[in-house]
């Protein structure tokens, strides 16, 4: 009788380990699946209620603010100049 090669052993521990570890991952994505489901039906989440938008800033701008936005931007591209 011959006994089997330490090469071989080795082959059937890899798949034996490779197996164990298929069979776990695909227990796990199947039980992980059932949970999300069960929890959803448990615990379902709330429904949001829409806030209402924030009042618009009134339509004019003040022409002051406007002026002093002008003199900073003809300012700035003189200097660039």
């Amino acid at each position: 009788m011959t006994e089997p090669s330490l090469v071989s052993q080795g082959l059937e521990l890899m798949v034996f380990g490779m197996g164990v570890v298929f069979v776990f991952l695909t227990m796990l994505v199947f039980v992980t699946t059932f949970m999300s489901k069960l929890v959803n039906k448990l615990a379902p989440e709330p429904e949001v209620v829409a806030a209402p938008a924030p009042a618009a800033p009134a339509p004019g701008v003040d022409p002051q603010l406007l002026k002093v936005l002008a003199a900073a931007v003809k300012e700035h591209r003189a200097r660039q100049k």
